[in-house]
C-alpha cells in the first residue's frame, strides 16, 4: 500500500487550539515548545494539530492575525525538532462533530461552504510553502452518513482552491460517520496523487469510551476489559451505547475480540486504498483514562502491531487532557511502555 511518508507515528495536540475555551491563557500555556521537544524525544515523526475556526476567524468571518501566530509557533517548534505536522480544521463555521445536533446549515448552506473554502484558501496562502513538512486535513469527523455525496463535492472544490497555492501538499480527507474506517469506500477517487485517506479508530467503542460522560446511554460506573468475548462486548454495546454503534460487529465471526479484530476491521479500507493507489492514515485512536491499565496496554499493543503490519501512519489521541492524555497521571504507571506503542 502507498505510504504516507513522514507521518508514520504521531500524536494529537487536542485541547490546545481546538475543543478549548479559546482564551489567550490556554493558547499560551496549554502547549509550549517544551512539549514539542518532549514529543520529539519519544521518537515520533509528526504531530496532528487540531484548530477551530474561532482561533483565526471572528464570528463575522474576519481573520484574526494573532490566532495564526500560534500555528506559526507550532510549525517553528516542529521544525526545530525535525517533526512534521498535520494542520487539522477541527471545527468550521456552521459545523462541529461534537456539536452535531446543534450545528446548523453547513452541508446545506452555500455561504458557509464558501467561508470554509475561503479559510482553506487563506491557510494555503500562508502555509502551502511548507509542503515538505506540513499536510492539510480538510475537516474533522463528518457525522451524518446522509451527506457523503455532499461532502465529496465540498472536498473536491476545496482541494481545487488549495491547489492554486499548494500544488503538491498532502491533503487528508476522511469519510462520514465520524471518519469511520468503513466510510473510506464512500470517498471520491483521489483527485490527484497527493490525496491521503484518513480514518479514526476507537473500536471496540464500548472499551475505549467506557464511562465516557459525553456518550449517550453510558453510565459513569461501567467498566469492561480488553481483550474480551465478542458476545460480552455485543451485549454491553446494546446496553450502554446508541444502537448504531453495534454495526461494527456485523461482520465479526470470531469468539474473542483481540488483535485479529483490527485486521478484519481495516481490511476493506486497505483494499480500497490499494485499488486507488492512495495512502491510508489513522488520525485518531486511543483509550479513555477510565480503562484499567493492563487492558490499555493490550489494546495499544494490538492496534499498533496492525498499523505496523499494513504500514498505516497514525496519530494517537491525545498528548494531554481531554480524558485521553498520554502524559496525564492515570497513565503514569505504564507511560514508558505506552509511548513505545504509539
Amino acid at each position: 500500500m502507498k505510504k504516507f511518508t513522514g507521518y508514520t507515528k504521531g500524536i494529537n495536540l487536542g485541547g490546545w487550539l481546538s475543543q478549548c475555551d479559546h482564551s489567550r491563557e490556554t493558547y499560551n500555556t496549554f502547549i509550549t515548545k517544551n512539549d514539542i521537544d518532549r514529543i520529539a524525544s519519544w521518537g515520533l515523526d509528526h504531530i496532528r494539530l487540531p484548530i477551530d475556526y474561532e482561533l483565526v476567524e471572528t464570528e463575522d468571518g474576519q481573520y484574526v492575525e494573532e490566532g495564526f501566530s500560534y500555528i506559526d509557533n507550532c510549525l517553528d517548534w516542529c521544525q526545530s525538532n525535525g517533526l512534521n505536522m498535520i494542520l487539522d480544521l477541527h471545527k468550521t463555521a456552521g459545523y462541529s462533530f461534537d456539536e452535531f445536533e446543534t450545528s446548523t446549515g453547513f452541508f446545506e448552506n452555500d455561504t458557509l461552504q464558501n467561508r470554509f473554502m475561503n479559510l482553506w484558501e487563506e491557510l494555503a496562502k500562508r502555509y502551502g510553502k511548507y509542503e515538505d513538512r506540513l499536510s492539510f486535513e480538510l475537516l474533522n469527523e463528518i457525522v451524518d452518513p446522509e451527506v457523503a455525496d455532499i461532502w465529496n463535492g465540498i472536498a473536491k472544490r476545496t482541494v481545487k482552491v488549495i491547489r492554486q497555492y499548494a500544488p503538491t501538499i498532502k491533503i487528508l480527507i476522511g469519510g462520514v460517520r465520524n471518519n469511520s474506517v468503513d466510510s473510506i469506500k464512500l470517498l471520491d477517487m483521489p483527485y490527484d496523487e497527493n490525496i491521503v485517506y484518513t480514518f479514526h479508530f476507537y473500536e471496540p467503542l464500548i472499551f475505549t469510551h467506557q464511562a465516557a460522560y459525553w456518550v449517550n446511554k453510558m453510565t459513569a460506573d461501567f467498566r469492561t476489559v480488553y481483550p474480551n468475548e465478542f458476545a460480552k462486548y455485543r451485549l454491553e454495546t446494546e446496553a450502554f451505547l446508541p444502537s448504531e454503534n453495534g454495526e461494527i460487529y456485523s461482520n465479526i465471526t470470531q469468539d474473542i475480540i483481540d488483535k485479529k479484530f483490527f485486521e478484519t476491521a481495516f481490511l476493506e479500507a486497505i483494499r480500497v486504498a490499494n485499488e486507488r493507489d492512495v495512502a491510508l492514515y489513522c488520525g485518531e485512536y486511543g483509550v479513555i483514562d477510565q480503562a484499567d491499565l493492563p487492558s490499555t496496554i493490550n489494546w495499544y499493543s494490538d492496534i499498533n502491531s496492525t498499523f505496523e503490519k499494513f504500514e498505516i501512519g497514525r496519530a494517537a489521541w491525545t498528548y494531554k487532557g481531554k480524558d485521553f492524555g498520554i502524559i496525564d497521571k492515570h497513565y503514569e504507571p505504564i507511560f514508558d511502555r505506552l509511548i513505545k506503542l504509539l
